[in-house]
């Protein structure tokens, strides 16, 4: 008989059998998620106002921007936040409730706060109003003329059609927790007892337009969380999971991840160039394919100019994975 001698690893193979190919995912950058990229506006408010010279800020290419001038944003960046250029009965004022931070070494972050803004001149004008620091894929529409009906400025979601895994990101919360929730429209401030939150979102939809030009959309895919206590430092690359198709019944299911209520309808240009609503109106089949892609990070989850003074949300690092 002949001597058969078995190599050590041929006879692992034999015992073990085929390995399982490894399983490979990939993290793909948001466009200036890195947050180490701004575009610094200097802006000087009406006389009226005291005509400060004020900073704002928005995520995108480098550069400085200097004097009244609303925001374009460049082809190919999909940001947008709540820093805006405003005018109300002729007087400029801006808002900037987002701003870059540093982390270790040079790297910067974006650092989203809650805070009162105040547009006073006598005789004229008396606004108070809670802004909440949010960013968002999209586009803000300035000069901002009004407090009223805030979603119909802002321009939600950018068109998409890949299916991620996860949201992926870096985060810090400092949470005063003061028990106070304060609303103030700009004609009116209340407080009572409460605690808001930070949040983060990624939705997924696909959109439709009708003959009228309304815009109607179908839940893809969601992910979505609350944030209320401080954190410890840095909490770095953390995930939200995106569940796909009708979540509801599934586990982790909270009331906040549900469809978009009709009032709190997000807005977007439709093809004949006006802002309306996107009316979410049910769950897409879990298999399909969206057309447009919504993340929004916040220091503050209730309905607009609501929310904690002094919430402040740091995020980083923004990426899909697959």
């Amino acid at each position: 008989m002949n001597n058969i001698r078995l190599s050590i690893p041929f006879v692992l193979f034999l015992i073990l059998g085929t390995p399982s190919p490894i399983h490979s995912e990939t993290i793909e950058p948001l466009p200036f998620g890195n947050m180490d990229s701004w575009i610094t506006r200097i802006i000087k408010e009406s006389a009226i106002l005291g005509g400060h010279t004020q900073t704002v800020y928005a995520i995108g290419p480098e550069k400085r921007i200097e004097g009244y001038h609303p925001y374009d944003p460049d082809k190919g960046n999909p940001w947008a936040t709540s820093n805006v250029l405003a005018k109300v009965c002729g007087i400029v004022k801006t808002s900037n409730a987002v701003s870059p931070g540093l982390r270790e070494g040079k790297n910067k972050c974006a650092v989203l706060s809650t805070k009162m803004e105040h547009c006073k001149a006598i005789g004229l004008v008396n606004i108070d109003v809670l802004v909440s620091g949010s960013i968002f894929l999209g586009r803000m529409f300035e000069p901002i003329r009004s407090t009223s009906n805030p979603y119909s400025k802002m321009e939600m979601g950018i068109a998409y059609t890949k299916r991620p895994t996860c949201l992926q990101f870096d985060y810090k919360l400092h949470h005063p927790n003061t028990g106070i929730i304060t609303k103030s429209t700009g004609t009116k401030t209340t407080h009572y007892p409460g605690t808001d939150k930070a949040e983060v979102f990624i939705l997924l939809q696909y959109r439709w337009e009708d003959s009228k030009g309304n815009l109607y959309a179908k839940r893809v895919g969601t992910g979505r969380e609350q944030y209320v206590h401080s954190t410890n430092g840095w909490a770095n690359s953390h995930r939200i999971k995106v569940m796909y198709g009708d979540i509801t019944h599934k586990e982790g299911y909270k009331s906040y991840m549900g469809l978009i209520p009709s009032e709190k309808s997000y807005y977007a240009r439709n093809s004949k160039g006006k802002m309306v609503p996107v009316r979410e109106v049910g769950w897409a089949d879990a298999s399909a394919t969206p057309t447009h892609l919504l993340v929004m990070a916040s220091s503050g989850c209730g309905t607009a100019y609501t929310g904690t003074e002094g919430m402040q949300f740091s995020i980083d690092n923004i990426a899909l994975v697959f």
